[in-house]
């Protein structure tokens, strides 16, 4: 079986050529099919494993902090209740605070408006006993001054 001669012009092979050029690609086809492809498909399968490892991983994270959160909404809804509780509780005991100081100043009042008005109980009292005397002789004086006429004073000055 002869060969056809190929007329491609000036890059006209020989048939040795052809060979050398055959046995190249099926080495270099050997090199890349058994050595370097599973490599590299290898290598892939690591990344791939890595990432969907990383990605278990950040999902597991997300998780975690989701439930963490919801953990620190409870408690930080805890402490807003208890803290308005707290706020109730101070303001009845304010209240009631306000409601004992307003009773001990109504009762110190009422005790000093007593004192005060037994103090001017007595001064009047006093007075009254000290003018008592000097009262008729002046009402005597100024009658007679409306009169115009001196009126007899009482026997007892």
């Amino acid at each position: 079986m002869k060969l056809l001669p190929m007329n491609v012009g000036p890059l006209n092979p020989t048939v040795p050529d052809l060979l050398i050029g055959f046995v190249l690609f099926l080495l270099c086809f050997w090199m890349m099919a058994g050595v370097l492809l599973p490599r590299i498909k290898r290598t892939l399968e690591q990344r791939e494993a890595l990432t969907t490892g990383r990605s278990r991983e950040a999902e597991a994270t997300l998780a975690e902090a989701a439930e963490v959160r919801s953990r620190y909404e409870a408690e930080l809804a805890g402490a807003r209740h208890e803290a308005a509780r707290i706020r109730q509780q101070a303001k009845e005991e304010g209240a009631a605070a306000i409601a004992a100081a307003r009773a001990e100043g109504n009762r110190e009042r009422d005790e000093i408006l007593a004192a005060g008005a037994a103090q001017i109980a007595a001064a009047r009292v006093a007075a009254e006993a000290e003018l008592r005397p000097y009262a008729e002789e002046l009402a005597a004086e100024l009658a007679g001054r409306i009169l115009g006429e001196p009126l007899p004073t009482p026997a007892g000055r």
